[in-house]
């Protein structure tokens, strides 16, 4: 393991006028290459403990955060793209898109439980509401986006709910029954009913583009919605948007430390996250931009211990193609070359 250690430079002054405004800060940026084969999507952190689960594509790497240590694996997860923790049941499910499975196992021991089939393809994202105890994920399923129900202690099936986009990202849950999804392609937040499993709402996001990763604070009724160059914030018992936040480009996450009050929002094109503090329901300051990694996109927030992590590989140069062989199609990059390094990165305040 290869630790490189840095501070990063506050770029963007806050506002220091008002007593409970969010001013300006500096974190410290660590960076451990953890090693392990394939790409990556989302991460978990697990407050309390500090492991924080990276996935791997094939498989599921879990790390110690504070130390960026390998702890473990969770291997046989085809092109797996989330990780979930319902840790009232003691149980982690990832979601596989490969063979458009869940993987459900122990999650003090990391022993494998079983695999549960969901018939409607696309698996993606993934999240536990704590007050239904069911596992939601969301579906890039065709011909439309669903989210799937699963009861968190038994692994079973309870319903599915076709959304308006297919391509649903983040969601959570407000904690009196009711799920929040994004829709990337839509541009819009839509409510689900967890007693009726039914669509109660869609909100659109005028000023986001491609809404990815979502979360809510609950004192204040606030949902806060990644989107690349301006992220939003909805109230959310009106679906109106109450404010605007700048940041980086190619945002696919977003984590919140309700503690803190401080929204981590994540950039692969730019390698930012910028960090936001939520001075009042209605109000936030940007208190730092923090240069990260190129590519790390999504981001995980231990609430306990105030570190947010990323995950990143750093690809080699590419393999010259043979003679003769046609460009890539346009939008489309050519082949990668080899995984030169496994970044693991982590940030708190310094």
């Amino acid at each position: 393991m290869i630790r490189h250690s840095l501070v990063a430079a506050v770029v963007v002054a806050a506002s220091l006028a008002m007593p409970g405004t969010g001013q300006a800060q500096s974190f410290k940026v660590e960076k451990y290459n953890i090693g392990g084969e394939g790409g990556t999507d989302y991460l978990t952190a697990e407050s309390g403990t500090g492991r924080v689960f990276v996935s791997r594509g094939t498989h599921v790497m879990v790390i110690d955060g504070p130390t960026g240590k390998v702890i473990g694996d969770i291997p046989n997860t085809p092109r797996t793209h989330g990780i979930a923790l319902a840790e009232k049941e003691n149980h982690g499910f990832t979601t596989n898109g490969g063979d458009s499975t869940v993987t459900m196992f122990d999650l003090k021991n990391l022993t494998f439980i079983k695999k549960i089939s969901v018939k409607s393809g696309g698996l993606d994202g993934i999240m536990y509401d704590e007050t239904s105890h069911m596992v939601v994920l969301t579906n890039h399923s065709r011909p439309i986006g669903t989210a799937t129900f699963i009861n968190a202690q038994t692994g079973d099936i309870v319903g599915t709910v076709n959304l308006e986009d297919n391509a649903p990202e983040g969601a959570i849950g407000d904690g009196k029954g009711r799920i929040f999804v994004n829709n990337e392609s839509k541009n819009t937040i839509q409510v689900i009913d967890v007693k009726t499993l039914k669509v109660t709402a869609s909100w659109p996001l005028a000023t986001c583009d491609g809404p990815t990763g979502i979360s809510y604070d609950r004192p204040s009724d606030r949902i806060f919605a990644g989107c690349s160059k301006n992220s939003v914030v909805v109230d959310a018992k009106t679906g109106k948007i109450v404010a605007n936040i700048v940041n980086g480009d190619g945002v696919d996450a977003l984590g919140y430390d309700h503690k803190e009050k401080l929204i981590y929002i994540p950039a692969g094109r730019d390698g930012t996250v910028t960090v936001v503090h939520q001075d009042s329901p209605d109000k936030y300051t940007v208190v730092a931009t923090v240069k990260t990694f190129p590519g790390a996109k999504t981001i995980a927030v231990d609430t306990d211990k105030h570190i947010a992590y990323l995950f990143q590989p750093e690809f080699g140069p590419a393999p010259a193609p043979a003679p003769g062989t046609p460009p890539p199609p346009a939008g489309r990059g050519g082949p990668r070359g080899p995984i030169v390094a496994a970044w693991f990165i982590s940030i708190k305040k310094s």
